[in-house]
């Protein structure tokens, strides 16, 4: 039994209506809490927003929907579900990778059809070593769920379990990079499982190949879309609190926490004060520690994952070689990492990310019209360019990518944007992340599970953190868990983990892009 807030707790303030918020204000809710929700935003969703420009319907924060059940977990605590609330499309394929040789592989989750487009594009022996490397990521998933990411830690004892046997006879203590290549030969191939690892802020070569599980929640577990855009799914998770009681107060900013003693006595906006007996706090945590006046002491700095750059462009065009979701590599690879990572440098050579959300979802622009996300990973302000300098770079930047993109096959691209929206480091930062990241505190050892910043924060005896800084991590899945993990210190109700790991047909369905 993992530690639990002392005391009453029957009215819980959530600070942020972020994915980590509203899940954690939906299993609160489940568990009987009277809850009250505040955001400093007029809208739900925290980094999941939403933008509206000139007819186009802008997702401006995750483009990637895996895991869903973990979602529906959460509707599932009030009685809810996900498939009531949103309508959600199967990708296929997931991703579609192109590489500087011009060679393209569409990546799908399902077993034989990935096995065959593995034996076209890399032969017969590449596709079994594929087939391997699948039922490898399985067990490691299986391996990992119910102990490491769908777990509070008090300690590093935590850790000593007949899971961790498992992890460790799988090879999760490895690196990522050796072991992906222990079943695949192909470098283009290992690219396409272990880039995952750049968004948890660790190059392959050095990151743990126990973060091959989010290779398995794309390849595997499958890629979702919601009709809607992204945003779609904060503002489901807000209807569903709502309908079960939340009191949802937008467009107020927590300025201060009231305290006697240990304990938070009072959530303090710019328009009220809220009286409560437990808090969960959401914000980054720079944020978060500055209201409770408390830091954790820690042996080391936080390192920070790297950040990104996102060039948002509705245009009056698309480009049939795009899928929804195509990862354009260049040739440069391990140089790549050492420049985000360590150097502190722009990509020489860029690996891109473009998501095309209008090729499920043409309502999403006007008609005619399309959008088309650019995602270039950039270093973070701690080691790359501050804030001041992105105002001057972040336009010439973008002037490099779109060059580029025209480069790479994407004809015309610059002058088919009639609206769009620059995100950089120094966007980030303005929002209160810290080192102009949104992908937090990077995932070194020493930065994951008992070691990541915990969810409580000593001294503060009715607090609790959720969010991508604190634990599990960052992604999706993980900071709804975040939501969920932080209402069991709260409630001590852990809930079940997800049966399974993808939406029962019954409200997906499968477009190919």
């Amino acid at each position: 039994m993992r530690r639990t807030l002392p005391g009453r707790t029957d009215h819980v303030v959530v600070v942020g209506a972020g994915l980590a918020g509203l899940s954690a204000a939906l299993h609160l809710l489940g568990a009987g809490r009277r809850v009250t929700v505040v955001e400093r935003d007029a809208v739900p969703g925290g980094r999941a927003g939403r933008l509206d420009v000139g007819g186009y319907r802008i997702d401006t924060g995750p483009t990637v929907l895996t895991m869903p059940d973990i979602a529906d977990e959460a509707f599932a605590a009030v009685g809810d579900s996900l498939r009531g609330r949103v309508e959600l499309t199967a990708l296929v394929p997931a991703y579609r990778a192109c590489f500087a040789d011009g060679s393209a592989l569409d990546v799908h989750t399902g077993a034989e059809a990935m096995a065959a487009e593995v034996e076209r594009f890399a032969g017969p022996g590449e596709a079994a070593g594929y087939l391997r490397l699948r039922r490898w990521l399985e067990k490691l998933h299986r391996a990992q769920m119910r102990r490491f990411i769908d777990a509070n830690f008090d300690s590093p004892l935590n850790l000593l379990n007949t899971d961790l046997a498992r992890l460790a006879a799988l090879g999760g203590f490895g690196r990522l990079d050796a072991r992906i290549g222990r079943f695949l030969g192909d470098e283009r191939l290992r690219r396409v499982f272990t880039f995952q690892s750049l968004y948890a802020g660790v190059p392959p070569a050095r990151a743990l190949a126990a973060y091959a599980v989010i290779a398995y929640m794309d390849t595997v577990a499958g890629v979702y879309f919601p009709r809607g855009g992204m945003h779609a799914l904060p503002r489901a998770m807000a209807d569903a609190a709502a309908d079960a009681g939340a009191d949802l107060r937008y467009g107020q900013e927590v300025t201060r926490l009231e305290r006697s003693g240990s304990r938070i006595t009072a959530v303090v906006t710019d328009r009220d004060r809220l009286p409560c007996d437990a808090v969960v706090l959401t914000p980054d945590l720079p944020v978060a520690y500055r209201l409770l006046g408390r830091r954790p002491r820690r042996p080391l700095r936080l390192r920070h994952a790297p950040s990104a750059v996102v060039l948002h462009a509705g245009t009056d065009r698309t480009w049939p070689q795009l899928a929804h979701h195509t990862i354009s590599f260049g040739a440069a690879w391990h140089s790549t990492f050492t420049e985000l990572t360590r150097a502190g440098r722009l990509m020489s050579d860029p690996s891109l990310l473009i998501t095309r959300p209008t090729a499920t979802d043409p309502g999403l622009a006007p008609p005619g019209r399309h959008l088309h996300y650019i995602l270039a990973p950039c270093p973070n302000t701690d080691i790359g360019p501050d804030a001041t300098a992105w105002r001057e770079l972040g336009p010439r930047y973008r002037q490099t990518l779109l060059r580029e993109l025209e480069r790479r096959g994407l004809d015309g691209i610059e002058a088919a944007v009639e609206e769009e929206c620059l995100v950089t480091p120094a966007t980030w930062q303005a929002q209160g992340h810290a080192a102009g990241t949104p992908f937090s505190a990077a995932h070194t050892f020493g930065q994951t599970g008992p070691f990541r910043p915990r969810n409580l924060v000593r001294g503060t005896e009715n607090a609790v953190l959720a969010g991508c800084g604190t634990t599990p991590g960052v992604g999706v899945p993980t900071v709804l868990l975040s939501g969920k993990l932080a209402a069991a210190r709260i409630t001590g109700l852990p809930g079940p983990s997800p049966a399974r790991s993808h939406p029962s047909p019954a409200h997906v369905k499968e477009t190919p892009v």
